[in-house]
């Protein structure tokens, strides 16, 4: 790899890892105008239709695998684009930016978990006290622990919409673990194909909300007010930084792109501080926790990795068809 490859790689990974902290930051103010079950199928329309762009040049190929597996297909973008995101802003709601991008950053650990309850891969002692330190940051960043997490001062105003948000993190884990199924599919292809199948699915799920007075459609003054908002959530989080991080992982490989996670709560939070509003001292303390709980999860995948490259060497493989099964953040 030369050294300019290496160079643009971080530098797909730092543009994407940016984008996603500055998700939260935009998206609380758009929720005072458009609630998160009407925010995500606008958000996820705007992707869908850079994604089918994207597609296009590929040929029917793509087109009859949308065809073929449909519903698998529309099953997990429902889970990692409608159950992940509209939970993530619900918390947001409840809560401030800085908290809902340090829960994000834990994913990588929760992803350990769920495949030790599912698939019985019991995760090495390291790991699990990896993921406790990260729990333990959420929960001081929430003010769970300490009393005084919530921002500003606010006790724990902020626990429920954090606890909301972390929950939510377990339908991307979904989104990502479905991936497995098709191998046939790139990253691109699968980040297209699930947003492509699942909007059907968004856009009953909104309507069928606002019919049943659970969530009131936004207004034409709503959308007036927050469409630049909505146009960059819609296009660079959820369109160019997936874009970017696929492009960086495939670069400098999976472990490198999840060490650039740790950038996700730190971007956010110096965003907010730009923007003047400082963090507490609890919650850069639980910053802090979650992520070297992130640099010693990636550690170790490291060394997890580099242990069977060392009994069987392989072949010099191209990075540019490296072949990551799907988008692994929001």
């Amino acid at each position: 790899m030369s050294r300019s490859q290496r160079l643009y790689g971080i530098a797909a990974l730092l543009f994407a890892t940016s984008g996603w902290g500055s998700l939260f930051l935009v998206s609380k103010g758009v929720l005072h105008h458009v609630e998160p079950v009407w925010f995500t199928l606008i958000r996820y329309s705007l992707s869908a239709l850079l994604f089918a762009l994207l597609v296009l040049p590929r040929g029917a190929a793509p087109w009859r695998r949308l065809r073929r597996h449909a519903g698998a297909l529309a099953l997990r973008g429902a889970a990692g684009f409608g159950v992940f995101s509209v939970l993530l802003l619900i918390g947001l709601a409840h809560s401030v930016p800085s908290h809902g991008a340090v829960i994000i950053a834990t994913t990588p650990m929760t992803t350990q978990l769920v495949r030790w309850l599912l698939d019985g891969v019991r995760p090495t002692r390291a790991a699990l006290l990896a993921t406790a330190l990260a729990l333990a940051g959420v929960a001081i960043v929430s003010g769970l622990i300490g009393g005084h997490g919530g921002h500003g001062g606010a006790g724990n105003a902020t626990l429920f919409g954090d606890a909301i948000a972390f929950v939510g993190t377990l339908g991307w884990v979904g989104y990502t673990r479905g991936a497995a199924r098709f191998p046939e599919l790139d990253a691109v292809e699968y980040s297209a194909l699930t947003v492509l199948a699942a909007w059907p699915v968004l856009l009953v799920a909104a309507v069928g909300a606002a019919l049943l007075g659970w969530s009131a459609a936004p207004s034409l003054e709503g959308l007036r007010l927050s469409w630049q908002a909505l146009l960059f959530v819609g296009v660079v989080p959820s369109a160019a930084s997936v874009l970017a991080f696929n492009h960086g992982v495939r670069t400098l490989g999976a472990v490198t792109g999840t060490a650039f996670l740790n950038f996700v709560p730190v971007s956010a939070l110096l965003m907010s501080a730009a923007l003047g509003t400082l963090p507490t001292a609890n919650e850069l303390l639980g910053m802090a926790m979650v992520v070297a709980a992130l640099l010693i999860h990636t550690a170790l995948n490291r060394k997890a990795n580099a242990l069977p490259a060392a009994r069987i060497a392989p072949p010099p493989q191209n990075p540019c068809t490296y072949r990551t099964p799907g988008a692994t953040t929001p």
